[in-house]
């Protein structure tokens, strides 16, 4: 059995590996001609609008899928014309563009901030002022790790932040003065049966996922059983097969969603060490039809994130209970080269988290 992969990111890369002990083999799509999942699967270059190449990557494959939402749309359909492809290309399209994801989540009254549709500096402007500042202005594609985005704390800053988003497509939504995010990685097979892992709590610096807690500190019955049954009524809606991972905004025991990923996800790396089964090898159960693993969290985990500067990796495998996972990329400024989870039941865990995070320089 042959898994293709559109994508060939540490995220592809992840999921290859925790597919062959199962017996399977990969394939890999990627425009670049250096990626890190070239490194352990077949691996194939080419355009996403090069239907030639792309029929040559799905001619045998037993199912595909992809490891980032900004395979275009159009790709997408191509491959799922010839060999079955999950998540579906309709999931693809709601995440790519916020104002299709923050649209569905009002149809399915799952609370989010409340937003508005911005095509010029003049609908910004009116925009902010009805829904208040500070307010946040975000493009509908293609911003990821606090790119695409901006705080507006007052009406003189709104041309300037049009400018710096190059007059893209955006939505303007309300600042929300959040008491953590949280986020919670769900799964649906092709069969219909759904799985989900416990709330985890994410630190970021700078627009970019820092740190992961899992399960989040303090997590209350109540609050997973509200995140589950929001995500529910997505992974229904959009007939949805595969992981599927979203954020939310805590606030006083209410969950804001922040925003959705159609596929395995950074928050959700801890679970390779920290979970009964991790989300790389029950995404590839839930689209092959396969039954899903236990999810329960096993221990404490913390995940931390190594942005932009090569680690100390014998010095971080000297931290007990420490796991390395490096992605085969060159270091720069901002780049996710790898992370290490930190996993154990013992009472000395805060602590050596500190020692971790010490030992962790991130440019």
């Amino acid at each position: 059995m042959i898994v293709g992969v559109l994508g060939g990111g540490q995220l592809g890369r992840m999921l290859a590996l925790a597919g062959y002990p199962l017996g399977l083999q990969f394939r890999i799509y990627d425009v670049v001609p250096e990626a890190p999942a070239e490194h352990v699967a077949e691996f194939l270059q080419g355009d996403f609008d090069d239907e030639s190449r792309l029929e040559e990557f799905s001619r045998g494959l037993t199912v595909a899928t992809y490891e980032f939402e900004n395979v275009p749309v159009r790709a997408a359909e191509f491959v799922a014309s010839r060999v079955t492809l999950h998540p579906a290309p309709r999931a693809l399209a709601v995440c790519q563009d916020r104002l299709a994801e923050k649209t569905l989540a009002a149809q399915l009254v799952i609370p989010s901030a409340k937003f508005e549709a911005v095509e010029s500096a003049s609908d910004l402007a009116a925009a902010a002022a009805r829904i208040g500042f500070p307010c946040m202005l975000k493009t509908r594609r293609l911003g990821y790790d606090g790119k695409g985005q901006a705080v507006l704390r007052e009406p003189v800053e709104v041309a300037a932040a049009w400018q710096g988003i190059q007059a893209a497509p955006a939505i303007v939504e309300q600042f929300v003065a959040f008491e953590r995010e949280v986020s919670l990685i769900a799964v649906r097979s092709a069969s219909g049966e759904c799985a989900f892992y416990p709330l985890v709590e994410n630190m970021h610096r700078g627009g970019i996922l820092r740190e992961t807690r899992a399960p989040a500190p303090g997590l209350e019955p109540e609050l997973q059983a509200l995140a589950e049954s929001h995500a529910a009524r997505v992974l229904e809606e959009l007939q949805y097969v595969g992981t599927l991972a979203i954020e939310f905004f805590e606030r006083g025991g209410e969950l804001l969603l922040n925003e959705m990923a159609p596929r395995v996800h950074n928050s959700g790396h801890w679970t390779i060490e920290g979970a009964a089964t991790s989300q790389f090898e029950n995404h590839i159960r839930a689209i092959l039809g396969w039954p899903l693993g236990p999810t329960a969290a096993v221990g404490r985990s913390h995940m931390f994130n190594i942005i932009g500067a090569a680690p100390n990796t014998p010095a971080l495998l000297a931290v007990p209970g420490a796991h390395v996972h490096l992605y085969g990329k060159s270091p720069r400024p901002g780049r996710k080269l790898g992370h290490v989870t930190l996993w154990n039941e013992l009472d000395e865990h805060d602590r050596r988290i500190e020692a971790v995070r010490s030992l962790i320089a991130n440019a």
